[in-house]
């Protein structure tokens, strides 16, 4: 695997930004590329050494790319736990929130809903920082929002939809299935995305945090969807 950093210059919004990063990513070879529009330069692996004219080819005459410097696979990027701390400290939060709202009663049917709704209010949060970047992020791996464009746009609110339907407790049910659904179409896209060893920024909190795509992407979706499942066969516990 060789990572590489080129400037690149002629961006001048995050429009540009998500067209250079689309752009390179198309390239053949390319494995994961992390534009930076503040410091005008693009962070790109690839199993082969990149031609520089083939990327100012497809970049075209508007955005000009040139090599910085080369990494190696070990100053690349930080260590997978460094890099997951966010989602992890997310996690840790959610639990505790979750604990404190619980645990008097004792409920865990309550709980498990009152976390759903969590989960979806705070991860739909990170998505609406950057709107317009999430999309292009989105649909890199996620089936759906790769066919249609702008399921992409109205995930996050979505998100927020479930996340108030499972904290007022409001057609349950019908957020349960919903959740299934489409945590269900994204876990695919993750699991072909970790199968095929395709090294990309998950955007499950958006693009605002530098998520690498790990099992941890893929083991978040399934928890829900098996605690969806699991409240879907007690309905007891609705």
């Amino acid at each position: 695997m060789i990572t590489k950093i080129y400037a690149v210059s002629g961006m001048t919004c995050e429009g540009c930004r998500e067209t250079v990063q689309k752009k390179i990513g198309a390239v053949d070879g390319v494995t994961s590329v992390t534009v930076d529009l503040k410091k005008g330069k693009a962070i790109v692996a690839s199993h082969d050494m990149l031609d520089i004219a083939k990327l100012q080819t497809t970049l075209g005459t508007k955005y000009q790319i040139s090599p910085m410097a080369a990494l190696s696979s070990d100053t690349a990027s930080p260590s997978k736990l460094r890099q997951l701390r966010p989602l992890l400290l997310i996690f840790v939060y959610l639990v505790v929130a979750v604990v404190l709202l619980n645990y008097k009663e004792g409920n865990f049917a309550s709980s498990m809903l009152d976390f759903m709704g969590l989960f979806f209010i705070v991860f739909s949060f990170f998505k609406l920082l950057d709107l317009k970047g999430f999309p292009p992020s989105f649909s890199m791996y996620d089936p759906l929002a790769k066919a249609l464009p702008l399921y992409g746009w109205i995930y996050p609110f979505l998100e927020i939809g479930l996340g108030i339907m499972f904290l007022l407790r409001w057609e349950v049910k019908i957020a349960l299935y919903a959740t299934i659904v489409l945590l269900g179409i994204t876990t695919i896209g993750v699991l072909r995305t970790l199968l095929d060893k395709r090294k990309i920024k998950c955007a499950c909190l958006g693009t605002a945090l530098n998520l690498p795509m790990t099992e941890a992407t893929f083991i978040e979706n399934t928890l829900m969807i098996a605690m969806a499942i699991f409240m879907l066969l007690n309905p007891t516990a609705l």
